[in-house]
């Protein structure tokens, strides 16, 4: 059991959600929660090894030139840290191997599908057979989501969470399989984690209700261990009624509902590191 969870939130070249990232960690009890330019691991003057579950937030990494989060992508798998021969990338393969726990949100589920972290087929954390691209509507899209939770995967961080109200604020959140076969095996496997639904939460192509023309209305995926997660919507955006579109005229709990991923995480963590 950990005594302590420590949780790190990566920053830099363009993440700006990092400040709420590091906010969701704590409320939901994590007791180290240190925001980590990525500079500070390529020089060693920070490792993952010291934590417990890394947190990758939305932003425009590079400004998405090459495709969203495809140029870090290169830069964590190629370069190496500064004084050994071991890059970011390996350093994050250990940290998978030692049991922890990962959480992309938009920029950062770019992130993990560009790097080929998620899906993960048969522990595959090499091959990119996913990706982000477009939305349909041609533009950036910034509203408000419901999201069908599927029960049966094995995702740490929905348990016991069955629907989701989300924002989503991107311009590649379209979800897109490498092919058909891709795709039934996602379902079959269950990785597929979140849907785009109506507000009756049965999964849905209607726009706005799916914001990007995502292929089976897929809003967010694990991989087989379901300690990797990665979404395009945002929970660290929805952690008090106050966030909420609605909180003037709605009653509405006192939590938000995205707090839940994060809680679900800790709690993980605590009982099984």
């Amino acid at each position: 059991m950990a005594k302590k969870v420590k949780s790190i939130v990566l920053s830099g070249n363009g993440v700006n959600c990092e400040m709420e990232m590091a906010h969701a960690c704590r409320l939901a009890g994590s007791d180290v929660v240190d925001i980590c330019h990525i500079s500070e691991l390529i020089y060693g003057e920070k490792k993952l090894d010291n934590y417990h579950f890394l947190n990758l937030p939305g932003g425009f990494l590079d400004g998405d030139d090459l495709g969203s989060a495809k140029a870090n992508a290169n830069r964590l798998r190629y370069i190496k840290v500064k004084g050994t021969e071991e890059t970011i990338y390996e350093q994050i393969l250990n940290f998978i191997n030692q049991g922890k726990l990962i959480l992309g949100v938009c920029n950062g589920f770019q992130l993990m599908v560009k790097l080929g972290l998620l899906p993960g087929f048969e522990r595959d954390y090499q091959t990119q057979q996913v990706t982000l691209t477009f939305n349909d509507s041609g533009r950036f899209e910034d509203r408000w989501v419901y999201l069908r939770v599927e029960k049966n995967t094995p995702c740490v961080f929905t348990r016991g969470v069955e629907k989701l109200y989300l924002p989503v604020r991107h311009g590649e959140g379209k979800f897109i399989p490498a092919g058909d076969d891709i795709l039934q095996r996602l379902h079959r496997e269950k990785h597929v984690v979140l849907q785009y639904a109506s507000p009756d939460f049965i999964p849905t192509q209607e726009y706005p209700h799916n914001p990007n023309g995502a292929i089976n209305a897929i809003a967010g995926i694990c991989d087989e261990t379901g300690r990797l997660f990665g979404l395009m919507p945002h929970p660290e955006a929805y952690l008090h009624y106050t966030n909420h579109p609605r909180w003037t005229r709605e009653k509405l709990p006192k939590e938000g509902m995205g707090l839940a991923v994060f809680r679900n995480a800790v709690e993980y963590i605590r009982k099984n590191l």
